[in-house]
């Protein structure tokens, strides 16, 4: 996949199948946080019968009762993606299903700017904050994954223990091995021009095909995928995805003191190929483990949510 990848960066007539590629890998950490004032943090007004909360980067829906658990989606992803787990989290944790403004049909309010990635940790920092949330449990999935290193790096207070699902310190290295924050910016400019040019049309069929078929297995798996990209706001998903591509996390990982579990898909025979990458990319994490999770895409929680259910379990009791 990573051939193909590379192949289609240097064709211009294909980027926009790169772009979408994107949403397979997008994930990974952050180079720090900067010191804009802050979102003040309210009840939003919304017609779901769970508690709403409005940040300018994000919306926050709560559930449940109990220690907390607070779940990141990926890109382009609405918090829908965690429906299999959370009701059943719920009754024993009080949970925190974020969601990118711009993603799920949202408004992006402040998200058409630069500083997405940072403003949703600025926002997740003041949600931990003002609920006085003691160590919660960080689950974060491609994007998502993203926040929660973000997070724990820059506010190790702020998260008892992560895990990451399908993420990498640099997503570059999936793309382009060898490859740097600089060396890689020409391609990520270009894909967020390709993809924010989506906007203001439906998203064509074949992209939507594609960004199904790269980030899941199961035939419903893609369905549902795609009926999840075709909401987003392209826009967001496009600044989003060059911002994930300008950072590298590898190298300042021992500065996270929290626990981290790492969930790798594979397919085929590239299992312990695959977790050895992975293991490779977050060298220095002082508390790491690397797990498995055999026949999945992108989308675990999707193509084996039996695995992940246990996985998180697990995580969660540890």
């Amino acid at each position: 996949m990573i051939r193909r990848l590379r192949t289609a960066a240097c064709r211009k007539s294909r980027l926009p199948l790169v772009a979408i590629m994107v949403a397979i890998w997008a994930a990974n950490g952050s180079p720090g946080i900067d010191g804009r004032a802050r979102a003040q943090i309210a009840p939003a007004a919304h017609d779901a019968g769970a508690a709403m909360i409005q940040t300018l980067h994000i919306s926050v829906q709560v559930i449940g009762k109990g220690s907390p658990v607070i779940l990141i989606p990926g890109l382009s992803s609405p918090r829908e993606v965690w429906d299999g787990i959370a009701p059943e989290l719920a009754k024993t944790h009080t949970v925190y299903l974020v969601q990118v403004n711009g993603f799920g049909g949202d408004d992006p309010r402040a998200n058409l700017k630069p500083g997405v990635i940072d403003g949703m940790v600025a926002d997740l920092h003041d949600l931990i904050v003002s609920r006085k949330l003691k160590k919660p449990a960080v689950i974060g999935h491609s994007l998502g994954g993203l926040a929660t290193l973000m997070l724990a790096k820059a506010y190790p207070g702020d998260v008892g223990k992560a895990m990451i699902v399908d993420a990498l310190p640099f997503v570059g290295s999936a793309f382009f091995p060898g490859s740097t924050v600089e060396s890689v910016r020409p391609q990520a400019e270009a894909m967020r021009a390709q993809m924010a040019g989506l906007y203001g049309q439906p998203v064509p069929e074949a992209v939507l095909n594609a960004i199904a078929n790269q980030n899941a297995l199961k035939p419903a798996s893609r369905e549902t995928v795609k009926g999840w990209m075709a909401k987003t706001d392209m826009r967001v998903s496009a600044q989003a995805m060059y911002e994930d591509l300008q950072i590298d996390l590898r190298g300042q990982l021992a500065a996270i003191t929290a626990p981290v579990t790492v969930l790798v898909p594979w397919t085929g025979a590239e299992g312990t190929t695959k977790t050895e990458l992975y293991r490779g990319e977050y060298a220095g994490t002082a508390k790491l483990k690397i797990q498995g999770v055999a026949d999945s895409g992108h989308f675990i929680m999707l193509d084996q949510p039996e695995a992940f259910r246990a996985a998180l379990t697990a995580f969660l009791a540890g």
